[in-house]
């Protein structure tokens, strides 16, 4: 087993931080974590996870803390806390490609209320290609609430649930979402632009 002496004192091995964590220690999970955190950091930015690694491993370190009481005590634990890391990449890649598949969608969306005239079409195609620039320029948490709200169409309660969030973060956090969209749309749309 992997045991170092640093600073301080002696850090234990793999085996005994996990039996430890196992048991409600969080200075032993801390040390695990503290180990790991470069390799894992590593795998998720050479996995695609890019300006999203930090956020890939720190959720993947949640989920192997919640999952160490199924951790099997003979595995070693890189190899295990590195899978889970690899999941969460593949699984931002997955996000990435459904919201990507939605904005084109979206984008190609056929509004059975729009005039037939091509030239009013051809306006509305370019609106909606504006909008969707415009949105996927926002902060990641203002794409979420703005997507939810008004392109599936979902209530602020089940918005709150789909993003985990409490009912009033929604409302400000939509709020506040909407003021930078009709910023960004101020100048390609102009009047027709509510608030704008």
């Amino acid at each position: 087993m992997w045991r170092s002496h640093a600073a301080g004192g002696a850090r234990t091995d793999d085996a005994t931080a996990v039996a430890r964590a196992r048991e409600g220690d969080l200075d032993a999970y801390g040390e695990l974590v503290g180990r790991y955190t470069a390799a894992a950091h590593r795998t998720a930015v050479l996995l695609g996870a890019g300006d999203d690694a930090e956020d890939v491993v720190q959720e993947a370190f949640v989920k192997a803390f919640n999952g160490l009481a199924s951790f099997r005590a003979d595995a070693p634990f890189r190899p295990w806390l590195l899978q889970i890391v690899a999941n969460e990449a593949m699984n931002l890649h997955r996000g990435r490609r459904r919201r990507a598949g939605l904005q084109l969608r979206l984008a190609a969306y056929d509004d059975p209320a729009r005039a037939a005239d091509p030239a009013e079409e051809a306006i509305g195609d370019d609106r909606r290609r504006a909008l969707l620039h415009a949105v996927r320029q926002l902060a990641r948490k203002d794409q979420l609430v703005i997507t939810c709200r008004y392109f599936l169409e979902l209530s602020e309660a089940e918005t709150a649930q789909v993003l985990g969030w409490p009912a009033g973060s929604v409302k400000s956090r939509l709020s506040r979402a909407l003021g930078r969209l009709r910023e960004r749309l101020a100048v390609p749309l102009g009047e027709e632009v509510p608030g704008a």
